[in-house]
């Protein structure tokens, strides 16, 4: 109850949560408004916004709703940011965990395989994945888990780094308790604060990955996302600038979302910042 006291007594953090619950709603509400194909011919192409009550956002390039596209698009992003934050962090919490714990040469190794996949660009890792296994929703999910998990092991390391000297470890080993039981039971509890709230950073990010996939048309061209939308109207950028601005707010709105949900989170859960 305290933390959700100190989460609404920050307005930006109120208003993250408006807008994340106003793109949830149109993820789930999709179906039910446009339970048509959104990938479908629907009307002539590049009708502008608002000058059909047929489509108030208006056609695409070859005449599909774009509103349709905007709100199955909402249900691709958020699962393809809540999918691959999970994978991202259940990574690196594990190799961060095990790092930060045991120390020597252990932490060495893990920390070397963390400084590899750091030495290339997300971005290009990225690439490079989707080129060798396929560009499906599945595959480009999993790719953005993969190349986003080096920072969460960092932070959880840190984090097990100063707690594994703390006197409840301390009791845990002497009362004979097993490593993995201290690691998952009793220190990452204490250390996962800082990681939850750098999870909404990693949402954000898989979801301007995939939409800059999409707009390189490197992702699954068989879905309705907002990033496949931007690409669609790069072709008409100049004339009919609507269909890319429309997706590009959509992205914008949910990224701020996220991230100010997530800076909620970390003064609710921050306890340098409870006392401000």
């Amino acid at each position: 109850m305290q933390v959700l006291k100190l989460y609404f007594r920050s307005p930006p953090a109120i208003i993250g949560l408006v807008l994340l619950l106003l793109v949830l709603a149109m993820a789930l509400t999709a179906d039910w408004l446009y339970p048509r194909d959104p990938l479908a011919l629907a009307g002539r192409p590049l009708i502008w916004p608002f000058s059909n009550p047929r489509f108030l956002l208006g056609t695409d390039n070859s005449g599909r709703d774009i509103a349709a596209q905007i709100f199955h698009g909402a249900r691709i992003s958020l699962l393809i940011g809540l999918v691959a934050t999970a994978i991202s962090i259940l990574i690196g919490i594990t190799i961060g965990a095990f790092a930060g714990y045991y120390g020597g040469a252990v932490d060495t190794a893990l920390m070397r395989v963390t400084e590899a996949f750091q030495t290339l660009p997300n971005f290009l890792l990225l690439l490079v994945l989707v080129a060798v296994f396929g560009s499906t929703i599945t595959t480009v999910t999993v790719a953005i888990g993969i190349v986003s998990w080096p920072a969460s092991a960092r932070l959880t390391r840190a984090e097990f780094l100063s707690l594994r000297s703390r006197e409840f470890v301390q009791a845990g080993r002497t009362l004979g308790m097993k490593d993995v039981k201290l690691i998952f039971g009793e220190i990452l509890p204490n250390a996962l604060p800082p990681v939850i709230v750098y999870a909404s950073v990693v949402m954000a990010i898989a979801i301007l990955l995939e939409s800059a996939l999409a707009f390189l048309k490197l992702s699954d061209p068989n879905v309705a996302s907002w990033g496949n939308l931007i690409g669609v109207g790069r072709d008409v950028l100049r004339v009919q600038w609507y269909v890319s601005a429309i997706p590009g707010i959509a992205i914008l709105i949910t990224v701020l979302a996220v991230s100010l949900v997530g800076q909620g989170l970390n003064d609710a859960l921050n306890p340098r910042l409870r006392g401000r």
